[in-house]
């Protein structure tokens, strides 16, 4: 899972943003000579105590794509990082549960102005906070006010490493705090209004989510090593390096890559490959995905306050917008999960980049760092 840059201090010193079996594909089939500039960036990130691992894959303005890796995969045997890696996506599940909203809101069963109330009856109930008077959009604009549950895992994610958590429990978390603003007079980042839009689809369709988001995004884009980890199911299936976890106090690092995923829930729980996260947010800005009046909603921005390590930026229905060095914008989401971090974005033009780092940064320099290797991959 993702946060906002004013939080990201206290976040990444510990906790992450947060986070069926299916076939393993080959990597990306590689069509151009590589870029070195890119390896470069990625031999840079991995050239210290960081991030053990990187990787990445880029398809360049001719439409030419490659995947990169530096570093190594784990850190006892030396192992290379596989180029067909899995990792964990963190909070780029948001994207794939917004989608799904916007699906049956284009099918008529959810409105996006319509009170929270109205699907999840009685549920949304706090000091401040009232699912009478928060929309879905705001949930997934992240404007509701819902604080973020996520600060329980502030001191001590190894104890809960495999820990299960139901949806409501975090819900009940969050509800058991003050209202950060008024519905819609604020944005604030809250991995909680990605479980309420969870619970939502599941009551609208009376289907879980992890089969909802299979049939209406994985399967029709495409996706061969994107997958929901079955309950209980704490592995990465098929090829990919290990995660590690640290803290600016404890810096040796930890072996988090077997870890209970339910703490991310809609939030934050799925796995992919950079190649398939380059796909799923292509498809999803070219239309592949939504109806063309769903697919304006979901690029309608608002101003994000520090939203990230770049500062401020504009969000829209679980998408943000990415101003680039060399000019123009790329279309992103991002996510932090224990032992992964990915940072990925897709341009107008053609151009997509996906990259994963094996660790979540620890310091803002080091947040800064993976957000100008990805610039690098889309601008070089």
């Amino acid at each position: 899972m993702s946060v906002s840059h004013r939080r990201i201090a206290l976040t990444l010193t510990a906790v992450a943003a947060l986070v069926g079996t299916t076939a393993v594909s080959s990597a990306a089939v590689e069509t151009s000579q590589p870029n070195n500039a890119v390896q470069r960036s990625l031999n840079a990130l991995v050239d210290g105590p960081s991030f053990p691992g990187a990787i990445a894959t880029v398809r360049d303005r001719r439409g030419h794509v490659r995947t990169y890796t530096a570093g190594v995969g784990d850190l006892a045997t030396k192992a290379p990082v596989p180029k067909a890696s899995r990792v964990r996506i963190g909070s780029n599940t948001k994207t794939f549960t917004s989608v799904v909203v916007l699906q049956l809101a284009g099918e008529g069963k959810v409105g996006l102005d319509s009170p929270v109330e109205k699907y999840l009856p009685g549920m949304v109930r706090g000091d401040g906070i009232d699912g009478r008077k928060i929309t879905v959009r705001q949930l997934l604009q992240h404007t509701s006010g819902i604080p973020d549950y996520d600060e329980m895992l502030v001191d001590g994610y190894p104890a809960m490493q495999h820990v299960y958590w139901e949806p409501r429990e975090m819900v009940d978390v969050a509800l058991g705090k003050k209202a950060l603003f008024p519905p819609g007079k604020g944005w604030e980042y809250s991995n909680t209004n990605y479980i309420l839009a969870g619970l939502l689809i599941q009551k609208v369709t009376g289907r879980p989510i992890a089969e909802e988001i299979t049939k209406r995004v994985i399967e029709p884009a495409g996706l061969r090593d994107t997958y929901w980890p079955a309950v209980g199911d704490q592995r990465i299936l098929g090829p990919h390096p290990q995660g590690y976890f640290r803290t600016t106090t404890n810096p040796a690092p930890i072996n988090v890559t077997e870890m209970e995923p339910s703490l991310g829930w809609a939030a934050g729980q799925m796995i992919a490959s950079p190649g398939d996260l380059n796909r799923f947010f292509t498809a999803v800005i070219t239309g592949k995905l939504l109806k063309p009046a769903q697919l304006q909603q979901l690029l309608s921005t608002v101003h994000a306050p520090d939203m990230d390590a770049n500062g401020d930026g504009e969000y829209g229905l679980g998408i943000a917008k990415l101003e680039l060095s060399c000019g123009g914008y790329a279309w992103t989401h991002g996510g932090d999960i224990f032992g992964f971090e990915t940072r990925n974005a897709v341009t107008p033009d053609g151009r997509e980049a996906a990259l994963a780092v094996t660790a979540m940064p620890t310091t803002m320099d080091e947040a800064k760092r993976v957000a100008k290797s990805l610039d690098t991959a889309l601008c070089s």
